[in-house]
């Protein structure tokens, strides 16, 4: 049976213990970004029917791993959620398998395709693929973890990142035919194949990140 929402008291667990942990993490995978990542998952089951529960933790879980190194922070992820007890409440082994692998999985710059449909689903939600957040978390990202680059090579920094993950050459891939990340990537590959378009993007966007900066 296919519900509207998550279980009252997973919810409840989960906002109490696990995302506020999302509180020590860089502005690009905070609070606010999970927060995204479960809504966006949360859409996807009424297009997949997935099991909500597990997306929902899934996609409560999936940047954990930001706790330690960026580079294997999905693998660390579905380390701690596969070591987290707690979920058996709601779980079975073989579902939090499942869930572990789909944690793993949801890098955009993964070498295979998610193995299971809720690889795909977390994933597809984590892409978040609306021009301005991708513009946005670009730009904290690189403020935060490369605060010594001046305002140009910042830029550089930008527009390589957008060139190399959203161009139409980029490594980024869709799983979910029919997401509204279809149209969004549409409007964002446009944006990047004009380099003065970009630029005013990143120059606005900027100026708001270092005026707010820390």
């Amino acid at each position: 049976m296919i519900t509207n929402s998550p279980s009252l008291d997973l919810v409840e667990f989960v906002e109490t213990n696990i995302l506020p942990q999302y509180a020590q993490f860089d502005r690009a995978h905070n609070l606010e970004h999970v927060t995204r990542v479960i809504r966006n998952a949360l859409d996807l089951v009424r297009i997949t029917g997935a099991d909500i529960n597990m997306v929902y933790a899934i996609a409560a879980y999936h940047d954990l791993g930001m706790s330690g190194p960026r580079a294997i922070h999905h693998v660390t992820g579905g380390k701690i959620l596969a070591s987290d007890a707690r979920l058996k409440r709601w779980f079975s082994a073989e579902q939090i398998k499942i869930m572990k692998e789909a944690v793993e999985d949801h890098r955009a710059s993964a070498s295979h395709a998610p193995r299971s449909l809720y690889g795909k689903i977390i994933a597809e939600a984590d892409r978040d693929i609306v021009p301005e957040i991708v513009f946005l978390r670009t730009i904290q990202y690189g403020l935060a973890n490369y605060p010594e680059l001046d305002h140009e090579h910042q830029w550089q920094r930008f527009q390589q990142h957008m060139d190399e993950k959203y161009s139409v050459n980029g490594y980024i891939r869709l799983w979910i035919p029919g997401s509204p990340n279809e149209r969004r990537l549409a409007e964002l590959r446009n944006i990047i194949s004009q380099p003065r378009l970009l630029r005013q993007q990143f120059e606005r966007l900027f100026a708001e990140c270092a005026s707010t900066k820390d």
